[in-house]
């Protein structure tokens, strides 16, 4: 047999399903993979429900039903003050890692060079490297995250096309301050390079803050391609809903990519998300606040186990390091604390192309009070019965 695509041939499989499927094979307690143990709003899921029943049930439009656009254009100003076209301006995808490819495929010529922040996904390597563009990665590392200037000026050239970046950041809790974001703009207008902004955990800041998307800083409007997710943004991952906005320049060859890849998204479940971004503040401050909640219930219980546990200003998870384990190899110390403890949690090593940090796990906290307590007393046994 002729060989097959190198890009995917050999891939491993991701570390989050290797972890989820060793959590359902040992029983352990899935801290591992990002999604909530409870579904979302009852009032999304009846709309959904209600929508699929009334029907049509047909092929929607391709970019996505009216409604759902109208509302990613009202959230992009409530949340934003951006202005946005919802006819020419807005997409719908089946999730935001679809978009995300479609981004890239849409954009991303052979040769091009792509600015990619580790740790990073993985998905946006293969990607990329799929759309022939050269990656061209820039380091930041726990503890502190800290995004070195040189470094990603030094990044940057005339063959780049684009930078990925990934805020409120998985796997690192990072939020972008605006002198980060500034910076890179400053990048992309200098090279005329665009920012695809997976910004997934938009609506997951804690401690007050509020998140900055690239797209309101100067001179960027026509820059950046942002993505958001409804899976993150109402706790239904399974339903897959994601949602581009751009500029037309720029949604014209992502739009041709989403034609040939899925071309359209569930029409019910668009329904229920264009429903539920029109909740009120409530339910948004209110998810952050349960979220954060969670955020320090985990946080104190594996820091009085010993744990150095690094702040996290958003998404699902928290980094800490491996300290109480006495296993200096993360990867090691993630499957072990699997097996033996009957805890799943991921290692950060994964999110790395080339030479990681070794001694730091991820461990996501949007469980149910109960479950993350139980992962706590479990961990706190499997530690005692180590140091015996």
């Amino acid at each position: 047999m002729k060989p097959t695509n190198p890009i995917f041939t050999g891939l491993p499989t991701t570390i989050f399903e290797v972890m989820s499927g060793l959590a359902r094979e040992t029983g352990a307690i899935n801290l591992g993979q990002g999604f909530p143990d409870v579904d979302g709003p009852e009032e999304v899921r009846r709309a959904a429900a209600e929508a699929l029943l009334a029907g049509p049930n047909q092929y929607p439009p391709m970019m996505g039903l009216p409604a759902l656009r109208q509302a990613v254009a009202a959230i992009n100003k409530r949340f934003y003050g951006l202005e946005v076209d919802w006819q020419t301006e807005v997409m719908v995808t089946s999730g935001a890692t679809e978009a995300l490819g479609d981004a890239i495929l849409g954009l991303v010529r052979p040769g091009d060079e792509v600015v990619l922040i580790e740790p990073l996904y993985d998905s946006y390597l293969p990607i990329v490297r799929q759309a022939g563009g050269i990656a061209k990665p820039v380091r930041i590392a726990p503890p502190n995250w800290e995004l070195d200037p040189g470094a990603l000026a030094a990044a940057f050239s005339d063959r780049t096309k684009a930078i990925l970046i990934n805020t409120p950041m998985n796997p690192a809790g990072k939020v972008f301050s605006r002198a980060e974001l500034e910076l890179i703009a400053e990048l992309c207008r200098k090279h005329d390079a665009v920012v695809i902004a997976d910004e997934v955990y938009e609506h997951l800041v804690f401690d007050g803050r509020r998140h900055v998307s690239p797209m309101q800083l100067p001179g960027m409007r026509d820059r950046v391609v942002r993505i958001g997710s409804a899976g993150k943004t109402f706790s239904l991952t399974g339903w897959k809903v994601g949602y581009v906005t751009a500029v037309p320049a720029l949604m014209e060859p992502i739009a041709k990519a989403h034609q040939f890849v899925t071309f359209t998204t569930p029409p019910a479940l668009q329904t229920a998300v264009a429903h539920g971004l029109c909740f009120g503040d409530d339910y948004f401050d209110g998810f952050v606040a349960g979220l954060q909640a969670k955020r320090d219930r985990l946080s104190n219980g594996l820091a009085a186990l010993g744990f150095s546990v690094l702040p996290s200003a958003g998404t699902y998870f928290i980094v800490t390091d491996t300290g109480p384990l006495g296993i200096d190899d993360d990867a090691e110390a993630c499957l072990r604390m699997t097996r033996e403890a009957g805890v799943a949690a991921v290692p950060v090593s994964a999110f790395y192309v080339s030479d990681p940090p070794k001694r730091f796990i991820r461990f996501c906290f949007s469980k149910r009070d109960e479950v993350l307590d139980e992962a706590v007393a479990r961990l706190a046994a499997w530690i005692d019965k180590q140091g015996r």
